[in-house]
């Protein structure tokens, strides 16, 4: 088994890794006295009190009964208390299976404690529930089982070195025994388990009803995806509203408590006051600057377009092992802070109240010869190396011949094309739904 905090810990001071950061082998490893860790997606920590275990996240449907199993071989006491950072499928979804290893035992069910805006997630979830499964499939469906990709924090997903696999025909987004919280509260909140104190702050970050805790015994903080060991998920594009400016806040909280133990929900445990508040202040200072960048440059008018490509975070910055930018990455993140502050609309005028799409990519094949044309130059921008470019070329000329085989196999390889360039699994996962499309449209001829 490994040890966790010297493999961090020589990934930090380094400043470079070649293996795994994010992993999810679903094994056990005791970090401190009374303190374990099963890496899962997520993970789920566990403080051993006198009155039961207190588990930090329940991992998610997929992997809750691994990491219950876990848990078992390392305590036998019973959990009396499972703490949600958040509400994100990964964190809750497994909690059936701490329900169902509780009544076995002829235990009390665990007693859930969370933010208050878990439960109008949870109600959210059930409302689009369809949708949900649509764009984790899509999110997630271009990524390979035996890949190595390294991500961290969503609702399904895969982190480095996990096996990415999405269920065929799942029907559900979260599982209907999913435990709601018995304890909520708003902004701050502390419970005693075991002769315990554990402090828990709320947060806005990757989402609104977001904690991190502070076990003051142990001078550790439990973070759930305030640090994620790649640039932070601030950006879905496919998701609802991040909080970058909270984000950056509650880490620098963090930083003044002095923490000497720093638990994650994805990634490596670190260890050492200085080493942890070194990382808690690479990632709040790289948002920071991301949002102040954006700021003045709306600010001074520009156009969403102009900032989008534009805005940077510094290549040195994003190859720090903790903020490589491979699940989001800055662009995503550029939009979303344009989305909280300016709204949907981009400044074009012409996408205020746009023509379909369609319709545009038929006058405009029509002007340039045809829709093989299109598809030609979007060929040579690719060969050039002007995927950007080629992806418009060749969704204009698939949209005007949206049953064309051979120009949606010409769209498919460029997508994949632009897929096999990309860092983040976000990119990765909708090119590769796009080529998709147009594959299924080739062969259905």
């Amino acid at each position: 088994m490994a040890d966790l905090l010297a493999l961090s810990s020589q990934i930090i001071d380094s400043g470079h890794t070649d293996q795994p950061v994010n992993r999810v082998t679903n094994e056990l490893s005791e970090i401190a006295d009374g303190v374990a860790m099963v890496e899962s997606f997520s993970h789920c920590v566990a403080l051993d009190t006198s009155a039961g275990l207190v588990c930090f996240d329940a991992s998610g449907a997929q992997t809750g009964r691994a990491v219950v199993e876990a848990l078992g071989s390392w305590r036998s006491a019973r959990v009396s208390h499972l703490v949600y950072t958040h509400g994100h499928a990964d964190h809750v979804g497994g909690s059936t299976f701490f329900a169902g290893a509780a009544a076995a035992s002829g235990h009390q069910r665990p007693h859930v404690i969370g933010h208050e805006n878990i439960d109008a997630r949870l109600d959210r979830y059930e409302l689009t529930n369809d949708w949900n499964l649509l764009i984790n499939a899509r999110q997630f469906g271009g990524v390979s089982p035996a890949s190595n990709l390294q991500v961290g924090g969503e609702d399904d997903a895969a982190g480095s070195g996990m096996n990415v696999s999405l269920p065929n025909r799942v029907r559900r987004f979260l599982p209907a025994a999913t435990l709601r919280p018995d304890e909520t509260f708003r902004e701050s909140h502390s419970t005693v388990a075991g002769g315990h104190t554990i402090d828990f702050h709320h947060a806005r970050g990757e989402t609104d009803d977001h904690l991190w805790a502070w076990l003051p015994a142990h001078k550790a903080l439990v973070t759930g995806d305030f640090l994620i060991w790649n640039f932070p998920n601030a950006g879905n594009p496919q998701k609802v509203q991040r909080y970058p400016i909270e984000w950056a806040a509650a880490l620098r909280r963090m930083v003044e408590l002095g923490p000497e133990l720093l638990l994650p929900a994805h990634g490596l445990p670190i260890a050492g006051r200085e080493r942890i508040a070194r990382v808690l202040d690479d990632v709040a200072t790289a948002l920071e600057d991301l949002v102040r960048d954006v700021l003045a440059m709306m600010n001074a008018g520009e156009k969403l377009d102009t900032i989008v490509h534009t805005v940077r975070v510094p290549a040195d910055t994003l190859a720090k092992p903790y903020l490589r930018p491979l699940y989001d990455e800055p662009e995503f993140v550029v939009r979303n802070i344009w989305r909280q502050f300016g709204g949907w609309w981009d400044g074009a005028a012409s996408r205020l109240k746009p023509a379909p799409d369609a319709v545009v990519a038929g006058v405009l094949a029509e002007l340039a010869g045809g829709p093989d044309v299109l598809l030609r130059r979007a060929e040579a921008a690719a060969t050039d190396g002007d995927l950007r470019l080629a992806c418009h070329l060749a969704d204009l000329a698939g949209w005007a011949e949206p049953d064309d085989p051979g120009i949606h196999a010409g769209r498919a390889a460029i997508y994949l094309a632009r897929r096999r360039t990309e860092s983040s699994l976000m990119s990765k996962g909708i090119y590769a739904a796009a080529a998709r499309e147009s594959q299924a449209v080739v062969d259905s001829h």
